[in-house]
């Protein structure tokens, strides 16, 4: 069984060879929660990923968002308000308590926030995903078990819910290094682009 709000929740399943077990892959501006032992996973350059995990309940979630606040909430739909941390850590948590988690036994494992979008080094996008996350976590008073962040390398993130164990692998060879520049390079430029799109028109409900 999984528990997830309607909106953003991950849906491409598939059969994980090297877990032999069914998973789940996240895309930015997706998250997922379960009580099962599907295997959650994701590939990050700048963008960060959080896991969520209460061993004892059983249950553990995932996010994937792209940059860490909105510059004006409550203006967007879920699926567009899910590529801000603020909003994907909301969502995160709240589902995971109603599938059956306790806040104070919530663990988390923080990952990505990579310097990989060479066009856009000056808004260090990793950075600031990575501070807000690490300030998130510190501020909700939830523990962090481990964090891979920052750096040079994008990362494939496997989270295994019931042990909590997380396994990364830095991608390194140009073809996936280029894949990821590509895929988030181009988010964010259409991201930009709604943002200022929306700051021209007003406020918008999408």
């Amino acid at each position: 069984m999984s528990a997830a709000a309607p909106g953003s929740v991950a849906s491409h399943h598939y059969f994980d060879r090297d877990f032999d077990r069914m998973a789940v892959k996240l895309l930015p501006s997706e998250y997922y929660v379960t009580t099962t032992d599907t295997v959650m996973s994701t590939v990050l350059g700048s963008c960060v990923a959080a896991c969520l995990i209460d061993r004892e309940a059983r249950v553990a979630g995932m996010n994937h968002f792209m940059l860490p606040e909105d510059a004006e909430p409550g203006t967007r739909g879920q699926a567009e308000s899910m590529r801000y941390g603020t909003y994907a850590m909301e969502v995160l948590i709240r589902e995971l308590l109603r599938a059956g988690a306790r806040r104070d036994r919530l663990q988390a494992k923080v990952f990505g926030g990579a310097a990989v979008l060479a066009n856009m080094t000056t808004l260090n996008i990793g950075d600031r995903n990575a501070d807000f996350v690490l300030r998130y976590l510190e501020n909700e008073r939830i523990a962090i078990a481990a964090q891979d962040l920052r750096g040079q390398h994008a990362r494939r993130v496997c989270l295994l819910p019931h042990s909590g164990k997380a396994v990364v692998r830095k991608l390194r060879t140009q073809v996936d290094v280029l894949s990821v520049q590509r895929e988030e390079g181009e988010l964010l430029r259409r991201l930009a682009s709604t943002n200022t799109n929306t700051n021209n028109k007003g406020s918008c409900v999408s």
